[in-house]
């Protein structure tokens, strides 16, 4: 088995050094490779990741700024593994807690892995975020009537075969709420894992905004009338 370690980045000058290093000091379980997407970076990331030299880790570079959603696109085409996870460059997310979310993969006892994030005082960017992400999982467990956790967190680790087929087209955050909603709408329910979380302030370089949090609603909603029209269609 083989893992790929999709990184995005746009803009991470402060921590991109350090969250290459995270991630390529950890002792996987099984081989990998990092495959890191520079979206049109302006402050001195592509000089920091030209520096890189270690034949695990792959730079691919976009000219423009096309959003999250974009650049994952991007290194799921290029990555080589037979699983991927989402790793950000922004050190919020601890790289040394990957092994625990492929634990029940190598055991045979899940196939996609949500690590689910604890928002507590010193961890969350504020307190809207949080209600905010709790209000989007909560439609999403609705509309889909399931029960997940944390819709929005980074890791999500699955076969790369099946992030492909989803075929993600939200070329910004929206990319989560797709994903989710995608896979709940072909029938995987994530194995969910516990993971520590740090979130950054604005000042700190935090990106996403409350209209993250309409379009990931709207998204979800969308996905879930997909399923009932392509019902109708079948039923006709």
């Amino acid at each position: 088995m083989k893992l790929s370690i999709l990184m995005p980045v746009y803009n991470e000058a402060a921590t991109i050094a350090v969250a290459v290093k995270r991630v390529l000091d950890v002792a996987y379980p099984v081989d990998f490779e990092l495959v890191i997407v520079n979206d049109g970076s302006k402050d001195g990331t592509h000089e920091s990741l030209a520096a890189i030299d270690d034949p695990r880790a792959r730079v691919i570079t976009h000219e423009k700024n096309r959003g999250k959603g974009a650049a994952i696109r991007t290194a799921a085409e290029a990555a080589t593994g037979d699983y991927m996870i989402i790793c950000d460059a922004d050190l919020e997310y601890s790289p040394e807690e990957i092994p625990g979310l492929l634990a029940p993969v190598i055991a045979g006892e899940a196939e996609v892995v949500y690590g689910t994030r604890t928002f507590g005082s010193h961890s969350s960017f504020s307190f809207w975020y949080v209600m905010g992400n709790r209000l989007v999982t909560t439609f999403a467990n609705v509309v889909f009537n399931c029960y997940i956790s944390d819709l929005e967190t980074c890791f999500k680790l699955m076969p790369l075969a099946l992030y492909r087929r989803l075929d993600i087209r939200s070329a910004g955050f929206g990319m989560e709420a797709e994903a989710t909603g995608k896979l709940l709408r072909l029938g995987h329910r994530p194995y969910e894992i516990s993971i520590s979380y740090r979130a950054r302030g604005r000042e700190q370089g935090k990106k996403i905004t409350a209209w993250d949090g309409v379009e990931a609603l709207w998204i979800i909603a969308r996905t879930r009338v997909a399923i009932r029209g392509k019902y109708r269609a079948g039923a006709a």
